[in-house]
C-alpha cells in the first residue's frame, strides 16, 4: 500500500506566493483595467511555476492549487479572459506538472455553496466552479478534482442535501465529472456525505480531523472501505490535520503541525484497506509540517520510504 503526502498552496521554504490579489475597491478607485489583473495573474503564475519546480526537486507529488490564482476572476462586475493571453505560461507550468506526474487539485473557498437557498449565491458558485475548471484545464491537469463541502443546512439536512443534488444535476457535464465532496466539522458527517456521494456516483474526500470533530459515535474503520471505493480511476484522497488545541473553541482549527502518533494510528486503520491513497496535510506550517511529519514517521515506524514524501505500509 503506497501513501503519497501533499501540502496546500504555499511553501514555507520559498518567499513567493501565487495568491497575490487586489480588492475591487482598489481596482475601481485607482482606475485600473484588466491589464492590471493580468499583470497580477502573470506574477502569480510565475510563483506557481517556482512552487512546481520546488515540488519536483523535493519529490512532492501532491499539491493543492490556490483558489486565488486570478484576482477578481469571479467578481460579478468584472469579466475578462484570464486564459488566452497567458496560455503559454499555463502550458509551461502544466508541462512541469504532467512530466513529473504531480497530482494537483483545487478546493474552492467558503463562498462556493452549491445548496444555498439564495439563487445569487448558487449562480456565483457555478461561476466559481467554472473558474476552477478553466484553470485546471489550462494547466492540462489529468483527472481534475474540485472539492466541495455539502454547504448550507437551511431547512434541515434532508432538504439541504436534496438542494445539493438538484443543483449538482444542473451543472455542466464537464464540471460534474470534477466534483468530489468532503465531510465537514459541524454539520455533514461521514455518513451524510458518503450517502450523498453514492447517490451522485462521485468521490468522497475523507477529512479525518472533521470526522473527529463531527461524528455520531461511528467508527471510522467501518466506513473506510466504502469511502475509498467511491474513487474509481484515481487514488482516493484524504485530508489530515490536527486540532490547534484540546480547548473546545480551538479544537476545530488546524494546528501548525501534525500529531504524528494520531497519524500513525490512522494509517494502521487505513492499511487494512490495502489501497494506495494520497493524503493532503492541512497544517498551517504547510510543507514544513509535511517534512516534520516525515522525519517523525521515519523515527517512529518501519514504513519504507520510496522518496521524501512517499512511503509503503
Amino acid at each position: 500500500m503506497k501513501i503519497k503526502l501533499g501540502y496546500v498552496s504555499l511553501s514555507k521554504a520559498l518567499e513567493c506566493t501565487a495568491s497575490s490579489t487586489i480588492t475591487y475597491t482598489n481596482y475601481v478607485n485607482k482606475n485600473y483595467d484588466v491589464d492590471k489583473l493580468l499583470e497580477i495573474t502573470k506574477s502569480n503564475l510565475y510563483a506557481l511555476e517556482k512552487l512546481m519546480i520546488y515540488n519536483v526537486k523535493n519529490n512532492i507529488h501532491f499539491y493543492r492549487l490556490t483558489s486565488k490564482l486570478v484576482p477578481l476572476a469571479t467578481h460579478n462586475k468584472i469579466s475578462f479572459d484570464y486564459i488566452t493571453p497567458l496560455k503559454h505560461t499555463y502550458e509551461q507550468i502544466g508541462k512541469i506538472i504532467n512530466d513529473n506526474k504531480i497530482r494537483v487539485d483545487t478546493h474552492p473557498d467558503q463562498f462556493a455553496v452549491l445548496n444555498s437557498m439564495d439563487k445569487k449565491i448558487v449562480k456565483n458558485t457555478f461561476e466559481i466552479l467554472e473558474y476552477h475548471y478553466k484553470i485546471l484545464s489550462a494547466l492540462e491537469i489529468k483527472n481534475p478534482i474540485i472539492i466541495l463541502h455539502t454547504g448550507s443546512s437551511a431547512c434541515g439536512k434532508k432538504a439541504s442535501i436534496t438542494r445539493f443534488i438538484n443543483n449538482f444535476n444542473k451543472l455542466p457535464e464537464h464540471i460534474k465529472k470534477c466534483i468530489a465532496v468532503e465531510n465537514d466539522d459541524k454539520i455533514y458527517n461521514i455518513k451524510d456525505v458518503l450517502s450523498l456521494c453514492n447517490k451522485l456516483n462521485i468521490p468522497m474526500v475523507l477529512d479525518y480531523h472533521h470526522y473527529v470533530c463531527n461524528d455520531e459515535g461511528e467508527k471510522i474503520e467501518d466506513y473506510l472501505p466504502q469511502i475509498l471505493n467511491t474513487w474509481k480511476n484515481i487514488n482516493p484522497k484524504i485530508h489530515f490535520s490536527s486540532p490547534k488545541s484540546k480547548l473546545k473553541k480551538e479544537f476545530r482549527s488546524h494546528h501548525d503541525y501534525v500529531n504524528s502518533n494520531d497519524f500513525i494510528n490512522f494509517i494502521e486503520l487505513l492499511k487494512n484497506c490495502n489501497k494506495d491513497v494520497d493524503i493532503m496535510i492541512e497544517a498551517k506550517a504547510k510543507d514544513d509540517a509535511l517534512f516534520r511529519l516525515v522525519r517523525e514517521l521515519k523515527y517512529k515506524t518501519n514504513y519504507k520510504f520510496i522518496d521524501e514524501t512517499t512511503f509503503l505500509v
